[in-house]
């Protein structure tokens, strides 16, 4: 059994085809064919479940793989510290960030920091909380810029900065006629617009609004795809929604738009990595550019009330 080998695998069960997972080890298909065939004669079963398309590990191919993939990220920490890399932060490296940030958060911040960082190569991909969650754990991604907690043992958290939720309502309704800051009390569940499932900020609304999910009575149903979505909606249609501080644009959006009594519900945005991840520097650089880019009032404080969304 050879390391190689390990990488073969791993890579067979990222792409779930030889060709793919050849090109990405930048070796022959026959060649990366070959060698796992023999690990699987010495081991004495086979990995992987030819018969399905896409290829899929069988139940002790699972078990191995996840062995490997600890074994080959001990390696990679190894020559990490035996390089003295902690410091450095030129290099590759994949970002997964959820479709309520991403959009908002990444044009206040990307620009300065590639200009200031020129020999760090990001490539972002734009994922719900589950699937960043999942590729971080197999090591397909580098970094995750989601909402926290996740409570996820192989996991690290960096908080980064607590983001308010605002109430965004049709301008008829009567909640923006009432005075000063609300509260979730204010609020009917029936008149409540949400995103689809899978998206954490769905989540964290119906813990703010309490929402019974199985009860909705309205001749119109939707669960948007997006805040902007649900924004455009609801100029035309009763209701209201929660929607990010940062999505809020404040020439188009202050008719419609109140905030929340003290405590305001807001999410925790944090920077998250495998255990095994030591580029410290480049943590640290990230943080410091997000930070420097967002409002300083997302500093945490006893303003805010974080909603957990898991």
């Amino acid at each position: 059994m050879t390391l190689q080998q390990l990488q073969y695998v791993v890579a067979l069960d990222n792409h779930r085809h030889f060709v793919k997972a050849a090109q990405s080890c930048s070796v022959a298909q026959p060649t990366l064919t070959l060698q796992v065939k023999k690990l699987e004669d010495q081991m004495n079963f086979q990995l992987f479940d030819r018969s399905k398309q896409p290829i899929k590990p069988t139940p002790m191919g699972e078990l191995f793989i996840s062995k490997a993939r600890h074994i080959l990220r001990e390696i990679d920490e190894l020559k990490e510290l035996v390089n003295k890399e902690r410091d450095r932060i030129d290099g590759e490296y994949s970002i997964g960030v959820i479709p309520t940030l991403s959009p908002y958060l990444l044009p206040l911040f990307i620009g300065d920091f590639v200009k200031s960082h020129p020999n760090t190569k990001l490539s972002v991909h734009e994922l719900q909380s589950a699937e960043i969650i999942d590729r971080l754990q197999k090591g397909i991604l580098d970094i995750g810029i989601l909402a926290t907690p996740l409570e996820e043992p192989n996991l690290r958290e960096i908080p980064v900065f607590y983001e308010p939720f605002l109430l965004f309502a049709n301008a008829e309704h009567s909640v923006l006629r009432q005075r000063g800051s609300i509260s979730p009390q204010d609020l009917d569940e029936n008149e409540l617009w949400l995103l689809g499932q899978g998206h954490c900020f769905r989540n964290q609304t119906v813990n703010i609004c309490q929402v019974n999910q199985n009860k909705d009575e309205r001749n119109l149903m939707m669960e948007g795809g997006s805040i902007e979505t649900l924004k455009k909606m609801l100029q035309q249609v009763d209701g209201y929604t929660l929607i990010p501080q940062l999505s809020f644009d404040e020439q188009t959006d202050t008719p419609f738009v109140k905030r929340f009594n003290h405590p305001e519900p807001a999410r925790e945005i944090s920077i998250v990595v495998h255990r095994s991840f030591t580029r410290e520097q480049l943590l640290t650089e990230l943080r410091k550019s997000i930070l420097a880019n967002t409002p300083d009032s997302f500093e945490k404080n006893e303003r805010f009330v974080t909603i957990r969304w898991r």
